[in-house]
């Protein structure tokens, strides 16, 4: 009976191991996905690049974590004159994890925004 105990427990903790592994990596990256959105955001309110430049920008940094994007997938607004504006943007996506027998997709909604101190 013992044993089995230990078995049972020792299963518990691989099992719980396990499900870290494969979840806890595309918390990470969108952890510094976000981080990587608020920088672009501040870079960008002061500049001149168009939206769709920005779009672009974002979907090479989300590439970079492997996070599955497209343009329709982010939205970006700019707003007010050029250097003195604030400029928006927000992402939507999901990202599809395989665990035996309990597939799950987990959605990221990472956004910020940046306005002109003039």
């Amino acid at each position: 009976m013992g044993t089995l105990k230990a078995f049972i427990g020792i299963g518990a903790i691989v099992l719980a191991i396990y499900v870290s592994w494969m979840l806890i990596p595309p918390y990470f990256a969108n952890y510094q996905f976000e981080d990587d959105l608020k920088n672009i955001a501040i870079s960008n309110t002061y500049g001149t690049r168009t939206e769709d430049d920005i779009k672009d920008v974002i979907i090479g940094k989300a590439k970079a974590y492997d996070i599955p994007l497209t343009k329709e997938q982010v939205k970006v607004v700019k707003s007010g004159p050029v250097n003195a504006g604030s400029l928006s943007l927000d992402v939507d996506y999901a990202v599809h994890v395989d665990l035996p027998g309990y597939p799950v997709d987990l959605h990221f909604h990472p956004s910020t925004a940046n306005k002109s101190v003039l």
